[in-house]
């Protein structure tokens, strides 16, 4: 079976008795990888091991979580940025070395932004300015149910068919595509909800698969190219 490494949070956490800095991930995107076919393995952001661990693992999922530092991609932060720049560093190290290996990666939501910015991207940073509408994200934890058009011929197309419903809790987006990045799905106003490069498998998509634990399509995909891969 496929080895897929999951990036985590370093965040302060409770568990047990315990209050302290944990490395944590939601369970969702284990029984995801599980469904899928694959074993997973979680990868916390305290090492420079890039090419060890990628060396260790068939493909690499860059997970959700808190905004890119925009210093990253040549810009200050927008008042509502949140970034951990420890991850950024980590994640980055990682998705270079997994395309040095020619391994298999797919970005979930702020995993597309990292693999976008390490290809020269930016983002935009708030989107209910730039766009007038909460509709990625319309509460404090509260996922959205977003409509994606996806382009024929394309990857995601290939997993999802020309349109999926996705779940987005999402404030930033894809703004100036990375090189060699393609758009490869929109929401209805416009914004880019997955972008792929040709060759190999290297996916991001903006909303969040690991939601649905009954529709592990593209979990499989990349358990499928992981298998191919070895």
């Amino acid at each position: 079976m496929p080895v897929i490494g999951l990036t985590t949070y370093a965040e302060p956490a409770k568990f047990v008795v315990w209050d302290a800095e944990a490395t944590v991930l939601h369970r969702v995107y284990s029984e995801c990888v599980v469904a899928a076919g694959g074993i997973p393995v979680l990868l916390p952001p305290v090492t420079a091991a890039y090419d060890e661990l990628v060396a260790r693992v068939d493909g690499l999922v860059l997970t959700g979580g808190a905004d890119v530092d925009p210093g990253r991609y040549g810009q200050e932060p927008h008042p509502s940025t949140a970034s951990r720049p420890e991850r950024d560093v980590f994640e980055a190290g990682l998705f270079a070395a997994a395309r040095a290996a020619g391994k298999p990666v797919l970005g979930v939501c702020r995993g597309m932004q990292v693999i976008n910015v390490a290809l020269g991207g930016t983002l935009a940073q708030h989107l209910p300015e730039s766009l007038g509408s909460t509709a990625h994200q319309p509460a404090r934890a509260t996922f959205g149910t977003t409509s994606v058009a996806l382009t024929p011929g394309s990857r995601a197309a290939a997993i999802f068919g020309t349109e999926t419903k996705a779940r987005c809790y999402h404030h930033q987006a894809v703004d100036r595509l990375g090189v060699g990045l393609v758009a490869s799905g929109r929401a209805a106003d416009g914004t880019i909800e997955a972008a792929e490069l040709s060759g190999g498998f290297v996916l991001g998509v903006q909303w969040h698969p690991e939601q649905d634990t009954d529709d592990v399509r593209l979990f499989a995909a990349l358990v499928n190219a992981a298998r191919e891969g070895r």
